[in-house]
């Protein structure tokens, strides 16, 4: 069943340098292939592929993929069984990597490699995965109007002074039900609860769009307020878009208490592997300088990998303390902030 998987990769030269276990760079000629390993990945990024590629160019194994939902590919791994080919499975959100846990599909990876390349609050205590990048959701606000005075929190955001003033995307966007579920983590239910309420009250339209619309909407002093995450609007640093970005000031929420709220997109090896060492080495080669650099810069995210910087335009944004709560508190919190959500009618 391993075959049934076949790598459809894109035919792009990259000159990639990275995949040493040591997290350094060499060039190399492409080797002969003689293993493989099969990906389950719900992160849809096409330029991943070409870091398949790279790693096929650089150790002769073979990448096979199959894309989906990641609730979908932990069912089918889960349903599978021992007879599952999947030998790593990749997701975006620390949710879903926390549903992969309870699923008991992944399996500990004990790497010095990792250990060292990966912050130990960018990984599961037991072994079970690591995180890729990171994103951070942050406050934005219309500059012309001015930066909203008393809104240093996430949890200053339901304050009555905001009435009218605050748009925003969808409560069923996972970035909204991961920051609830941190905020159920840090301030209990209750709190939560009243929260979602308040900032509903405060909204000046009912929830619609994206991220991206919804920086074009403070830009255009449609709204004041919003909340995005940090690579959607370093998207905008581009002579065509310069304009939006210039027009919305940036606030890290929470640097005085727990933190700014960071998500991340992870992987880990499936507890029956059937290629477990291409796999790890897989893993490895995905914390490497350069993978690090490749996965995260083109989507403008923050490498997860120590020592490895982000692009200049999100350099340009600022630094921050983030949060550092485990994924497992905001995965167990998920199902208890949609129905907040629902409560408060964030639609």
């Amino acid at each position: 069943m391993k075959n049934l998987f076949l790598a459809a990769l894109a035919g792009v030269t990259l000159g990639l340098l990275g995949g040493c276990a040591d997290g350094g760079d060499s060039k190399s000629e492409a080797v002969p292939v003689t293993g493989e390993i099969n990906v389950y990945s719900a992160r849809h990024y096409d330029t991943d592929l070409a870091l398949y590629e790279d790693f096929t160019r650089q150790t002769g194994i073979k990448v096979n993929r199959i894309e989906a939902d990641a609730d979908a590919l932990i069912e089918r791994i889960a349903a599978e069984g021992e007879y599952s080919p999947a030998d790593l499975f990749i997701t975006v959100d620390a949710g879903r990597l926390w549903r992969a846990e309870e699923a008991g599909i992944l399996a500990p990876v004990e790497s010095k490699v990792l250990e060292e390349r990966i912050p130990a609050s960018l990984r599961d205590p037991q072994n079970r995965w690591i995180a890729l990048t990171t994103r951070a959701r942050i406050v934005i606000y219309n500059k012309a109007k001015g930066k909203p005075a008393g809104l240093e929190t996430y949890e200053d955001l339901a304050k009555p002074e905001f009435k009218g003033r605050i748009c925003m995307r969808s409560s069923s966007s996972v970035y909204n039900i991961a920051l609830l579920a941190s905020i159920i983590a840090h301030d209990g239910e209750a709190k939560a609860g009243a929260w979602a309420k308040g900032v509903v009250a405060n909204f000046s339209r009912a929830p619609q769009g994206n991220d991206m619309s919804n920086i074009e909407a403070v830009a255009a002093g449609e709204c004041d307020i919003s909340l995005v995450n940090t690579y959607y609007l370093a998207r905008f640093d581009t002579p065509e878009k310069r304009k939006v970005l210039d027009a919305v000031g940036i606030i890290f929420p929470n640097q005085a208490t727990t933190g700014t709220h960071v998500n991340m997109s992870g992987a880990g090896v499936v507890k029956t592997a059937p290629n477990r060492a291409n796999a790890v080495k897989f893993l490895e080669y995905l914390a490497s300088d350069s993978a690090q650099k490749f996965l995260a810069g083109d989507n403008n995210e923050y490498p997860a990998a120590k020592g490895v910087a982000p692009t200049s335009a999100v350099e340009k944004l600022g630094t921050f303390k983030p949060d550092t709560l485990p994924a497992s508190q905001i995965g167990k919190n998920e199902a208890k902030a949609v129905e907040i959500y629902n409560a408060a009618r964030w639609n």
